[in-house]
């Protein structure tokens, strides 16, 4: 049985920081591309940052990009998402997801998610 199970959400002023983690069982990460996407309220889940399988490449939506940073440890089969420079705008639940055979970022492709954990960021 696959899970994905996400910590490290939680509140932090404007600017501050916060590191996120998921955690993997029933799937072993290196042979997956692993993606961190978020779901505001009102709005669609969209894609934050992702990981290719081979660990070479990431990919971040410009939002995001020179503040976030994702991360895999092959050993511990996690990955995480260190988010810097925090903005309001960032207050969503952010979701792990994995995706074996797509090689594309799109929500509906990814083959597992975890439940979310939530970060709200204060102005």
């Amino acid at each position: 049985q696959v899970q994905l199970v996400e910590s490290g959400g939680g509140l932090v002023q404007a600017g501050g920081s916060l590191r996120l983690s998921c955690a993997a069982s029933g799937v072993v990460l290196r042979f997956y591309d692993s993606g961190w996407f978020r779901q505001a309220p009102g709005k669609e889940r969209e894609f934050v940052g992702g990981i290719r399988w081979s660990g070479d490449s990431t990919y971040y939506t410009d939002s995001v990009k020179g503040r976030f940073t994702i991360s895999r440890d092959n050993a511990k089969n996690m990955v995480d998402l260190q988010m810097n420079s925090l903005k309001p705008e960032d207050t969503a639940v952010y979701y792990c997801a994995v995706d074996r055979r797509s090689s594309t970022w799109r929500p509906d492709a990814m083959d597992y998610w975890g439940k979310g954990t939530l970060v709200t960021v204060s102005s």
